[in-house]
């Protein structure tokens, strides 16, 4: 009697066991189906930014961009006579007046402050 239920616990046991090795395996085989179509994700991507750097190297080459300049801009080559020196530039003009970081201030004007509670009246000492 007690050999059939040692059996039968060890047939369990091999049907548990049995059981978990096969969900190992399920897991092993869906990461890796995983893996592959990351692994496809990221070829796909190296080859878009290959394609777009290809683009980007033609679409900034000197030749090309100094085609651009000749068929679209009006630049006419520089004479001799636009040079001058430092001393003939006029001076740079002066910046505009602008209000007061602190309109109350600029009404108030130039006063001494009034000493206050915290301040004693030889200057904070």
């Amino acid at each position: 009697m007690t050999m059939r239920i040692l059996h039968l616990f060890v047939i369990v046991a091999l049907i548990v066991a049995a059981a978990y090795v096969y969900d190992i395996k399920f897991e092993a085989t869906m990461q890796a189906e995983r893996l592959a179509k990351v692994r496809g994700e990221i070829k796909r991507e190296r080859d878009a930014i290959a394609a777009l750097r290809a683009e980007w190297a033609s679409l900034t080459s000197p030749g090309r961009i100094e085609a651009l300049a000749q068929r679209h801009l009006p630049l006419k080559p520089l004479d001799a006579f636009q040079i001058d020196s430092l001393a003939n530039l006029p001076e740079r003009p002066k910046p505009p007046q602008s209000e007061p970081a602190d309109p109350i201030a600029a009404l108030i004007g130039d006063e001494d402050p009034l000493p206050t509670g915290s301040v004693s009246e030889q200057g904070g000492q």
